[in-house]
């Protein structure tokens, strides 16, 4: 009698050959859906795993892969990304893994899926993730996942690190409307991305919670020349904004020359507040909502270590924001103090 084979299993269970392949090796990176049917599967054909192949399978590389489906200019320019890659680094440092940094915008050619099938890595986290990467699935399939923020398709076994977006964004909101502003304008991340979503969806909320619409709404694609873009934008509009916050650090430090090169005044005419608290904003005066981006790499180390080492770690771990006060959103007070020198000049 033919011996039964993997795909055989796969195709009976309803689930992926990878799917099936983790059940054999005892991962915990399967839902109890999966397992079930698998098991099933597995009893009625009779299956029984080649130990060669099984050996082969599961020889350990003690590499760690960090997908990042971005061009190399948004990775090597974004200071959240290297914040996060630096708290990834430091903690492998203290391990016996080394990490493998797979940049690729898209993998048409299916030549990042194929180096991490190959046996390439033993795990991998995916950071800046957008809905269009569908190659991600096909590696989550293949070793055990641990994502940095939301990914567009969230499944039951997926492990997600992230800070609650829509709540920072609303506290970023709520500054500014005690600033007293009305006319808030929001520029976005990339609008393919959960982030961004989320980020949006908290400041039309709090917004709402107000009685106030949005005085406008452009994606400014997480750069600084998308920033001034996005700002260009807003103040052709009718009505000027009197308060902008934007997705990222950098997109608003974009924003803020823009608008001072339109003779407007920050704080006094638009008030402004970005996202990260990155280095960007230390060195630009800039209110920003800080996330702990050094610490989130460090988490998501430990948690993909967490995986190679059998145990399952909670399928969601939410890092906490702060909302960091400086020169370009001052508190009430202080901008009160602002706009009366302005006035005596």
């Amino acid at each position: 009698m033919p011996r039964s084979t993997i795909e055989e299993v796969a195709a009976l269970a309803g689930v992926s050959r990878s799917t099936v392949s983790r059940v054999v090796n005892g991962s915990t990176a399967v839902s109890a859906e999966a397992l079930a049917a698998v098991q099933r599967a597995i009893a009625e054909l009779n299956y029984a795993p080649n130990r060669a192949a099984r050996s082969l399978a599961s020889r350990n590389t003690q590499a760690i892969g960090l997908v990042v489906p971005e061009d190399t200019t948004r990775f090597f320019g974004d200071p959240f990304l290297a914040s996060v890659v630096a708290g990834i680094g430091a903690r492998l440092a203290d391990s016996d893994y080394i990490l493998n940094l797979l940049i690729a915008n898209d993998d048409a050619g299916g030549k990042m899926v194929r180096f991490v099938r190959n046996g390439a890595v033993d795990a991998a986290i995916i950071v800046s993730h957008h809905a269009s990467d569908t190659f991600v699935e096909s590696i989550a399939d293949a070793v055990p996942v641990v994502f940095g923020g939301r990914p567009a398709v969230l499944r039951d076994t997926d492990i997600v690190i992230d800070v609650d977006n829509a709540a920072a964004a609303r506290e970023a909101v709520a500054h500014l409307l005690a600033l007293g502003r009305r006319r808030i304008a929001t520029i976005t991340g990339t609008m393919t991305m959960s982030v961004s979503m989320d980020r949006r969806d908290g400041f039309l909320a709090e917004l709402a919670d107000a009685g106030l619409e949005s005085a406008g709404e452009v994606d400014g694609g997480f750069s600084e020349q998308g920033g001034a873009d996005a700002a260009r934008q807003l103040l052709a509009q009718p009505e000027v904004p009197d308060a902008i916050f934007a997705a990222s650090d950098l997109m608003a430090r974009g924003a803020i020359a823009v608008l001072r090169s339109a003779g407007l005044r920050v704080p006094e005419d638009v008030a402004v507040i970005g996202f990260d608290d990155s280095v960007v904003a230390t060195a630009s005066d800039l209110t920003s909502v800080r996330q702990p981006m050094f610490h989130q790499g460090e988490i998501l180390a430990e948690l993909t270590i967490d995986l190679l080492s059998g145990h399952r770690p909670p399928p969601l771990t939410l890092l906490p924001t702060e909302l960091v006060v400086r020169g370009s959103a001052p508190a009430a007070e202080n901008q009160g103090s602002a706009r009366n020198r302005t006035s005596a000049r």
